[in-house]
């Protein structure tokens, strides 16, 4: 029988507030529930506007603890109730001024696993991270959940190709990038970087972006959210580049299996020529 895991990631716009925006994601996840996915990744900052077009202090008091934050613990119950693993990204607090863009990751059975930290952050006109965001402090890690072996990777991060292959390396089945990126700035590279990085590294990428314009700014973020396969191939089609949606797609876990056997990039890497690469 076919290996498959049906995988779901939703695109939403801005509510004009937190607890609203949280419960709509959330009738997402039940509806992407109710069509059998068993594996949802959310937009990055999911439950806040893309605050980062502006550099205001008053958002940093919008930071969560992870786990133990409202978010992360409606998410929770949410993968109880779904029986679906969560990837859900949201800003994260560790302590006075200890500011992360990071992505909780929720078993089906509701297990906190874990999370990722976004690694690269931007700091150029409408995406002032730095401002907002210390840099990624725990590296890349795996998360083991019932749909197998899993990795997180946000937005900017996309641009640089050594976490997409530790992560790889590490043995991700299925890597999500969730986003928030704007008509213009990169919008070209949208589908080109992640279908190479999937063909690179011989995974699924789940590719998610907001849609439509915030109060923060001029962006106008443009969806398009997908699932590319380990051969670079779309699975289905794109979401729309404006409304909001779920999209649910079956990714034929066997592919994995099948292009590793004939373009075998993990056993003709080269790791002892590589040392110039990391050099400072």
């Amino acid at each position: 029988m076919p290996n498959i895991v049906r995988a779901a990631l939703v695109q939403t716009a801005w509510t004009g507030d937190k607890e609203s925006m949280v419960e709509k994601n959330v009738k997402y996840a039940y509806d992407a529930a109710e069509q059998g996915a068993k594996v949802m990744c959310f937009q990055e900052l999911f439950n806040a506007p893309y605050f980062c077009q502006v550099q205001d202090d008053e958002h940093k008091d919008t930071a969560e603890a992870i786990p133990d934050g409202p978010t992360t613990q409606r998410m929770i119950e949410v993968a109880k109730d779904t029986g679906m693993v969560l990837v859900v990204p949201i800003y994260e607090k560790e302590d006075d001024g200890f500011l992360y863009n990071s992505a909780a990751v929720i078993d089906a059975d509701g297990t906190y696993l874990g999370k990722y930290r976004k690694t690269h952050i931007p700091h150029v006109n409408g995406f002032w991270e730095k401002f907002y965001f210390r840099p990624g402090n725990m590296g890349y890690p795996i998360f083991d959940t019932a749909v197998g072996r899993i990795g997180v990777y946000i937005c900017y991060d996309r641009h640089f190709p050594e976490g997409w292959r530790a992560l790889g390396l590490k043995g991700a089945k299925i890597v999500f990038n969730p986003s928030a990126t704007s008509r213009g700035l990169s919008m070209y590279l949208w589908n080109l970087e992640q279908p190479a990085a999937a063909v690179a590294n011989e995974y699924f990428i789940g590719a998610i972006n907001r849609v439509g314009k915030e109060p923060y700014g001029d962006n106008d973020f443009y969806g398009s959210s997908y699932f590319v396969d380990p051969r670079g191939q779309i699975v289905g089609d794109s979401a729309s580049d404006t409304d909001e949606e779920v999209i649910v797609r079956d990714l034929d876990m066997d592919t994995l299996d099948e292009v590793r056997k004939v373009w075998a990039f993990y056993r003709d890497r080269r790791p002892d020529v590589y040392d110039d690469l990391v050099a400072p």
